[in-house]
């Protein structure tokens, strides 16, 4: 949970947060598990998470770091670029007996690898992770804060994973397999016992591996505003689909709908409806 310093003024914003809150639009129940600061930033996050809806019972104050803020350049709208400050207060997100309870009844846990660039809350995470019914990794690798042990090892403890195509590729490159990306992605299913590998190819769409078969579905055409929050809808919507026994197919064409229609917007967590991604999925047609 952190504040995206964009021109235009600042937007709530962070890759598990944004799910969380698409999820919630979506009419799957969220909670989020993260830590704010003590301050006025903390203070607005957690009136603008209330105003969206989501309970905020699992987000911890901290007295000696801010709440998180990250610098977002925004001058080439198709590919966002991040400042990402740290240390700050979701860099120590600390264990609690009721942060296990909460992740052993939910029916999936979504976490990235931002959360793991940190000692403290890399630890809490790794905690939880067994815990987990069902986990899914949001790979959302920003420069400097990755390593390819630390993905590789998350990448190891889920269940399903998502991440765009440069995503794909790098990791690929790290495991020493030059593949096309399909075969990267059932590569990767076998290699890490993965349920699903989904990629997210920008403009082009994505692709899903999911029951030994690869689902393919084409972007959506719209008029670009940005780009930031589309990934994290666009899994909020495969996530509905996934719980509900939704056919692939048809769950990434809704997903990459999804993502579409919100980077006609500004910011990463607009307002929208089932109804208003069905419509421009009928509009496509």
């Amino acid at each position: 949970m952190l504040w995206d310093l964009l021109p235009s003024g600042k937007q709530a914003g962070g890759a598990p947060f944004n799910v969380a809150v698409h999820l919630h639009q979506l009419g799957v129940p969220a909670q989020l598990i993260s830590r704010v600061g003590n301050d006025e930033l903390g203070a607005e996050l957690l009136r603008f998470v209330a105003a969206k809806g989501l309970s905020t019972a699992f987000v911890q104050p901290d007295d000696s770091y801010p709440t998180g803020i990250v610098q977002a350049n925004v001058d080439n709208a198709s590919e966002v670029t991040y400042r990402i400050v740290e240390p700050v207060a979701w860099d120590c997100i600390q264990p609690e007996p009721e942060l296990d309870a909460l992740v052993a009844q939910a029916d999936v846990f979504v976490f990235g690898s931002l959360a793991a660039r940190s000692p403290a809350t890399r630890e809490t995470l790794h905690r939880l992770l067994p815990r987990a019914r069902f986990r899914v990794f949001d790979v959302n690798m920003r420069p400097p804060h990755y390593t390819p042990e630390v993905v590789l090892d998350l990448l190891s403890k889920a269940d399903m994973v998502k991440l765009n195509h440069h995503e794909l590729d790098e990791l690929m490159g790290w495991l020493g397999q030059n593949l096309d990306r399909a075969a990267a992605m059932q590569w990767l299913a076998e290699r890490f016992g993965l349920q699903a590998v989904c990629a997210t190819c920008g403009a082009d769409g994505a692709m899903l591996w999911t029951n030994q078969q690869l689902y393919q579905a084409p972007g959506v055409r719209v008029a670009v505003t940005d780009t930031i929050g589309s990934g994290d809808s666009f899994l909020a919507a495969l996530l509905k689909g996934w719980l509900a026994g939704q056919e692939p197919g048809e769950m990434l064409r809704f997903a990459c709908a999804t993502g579409a229609l919100v980077a006609t917007h500004r910011g990463a967590t607009p307002a929208f409806t089932e109804a208003d991604v069905r419509h421009l999925l009928d509009a496509q047609a």
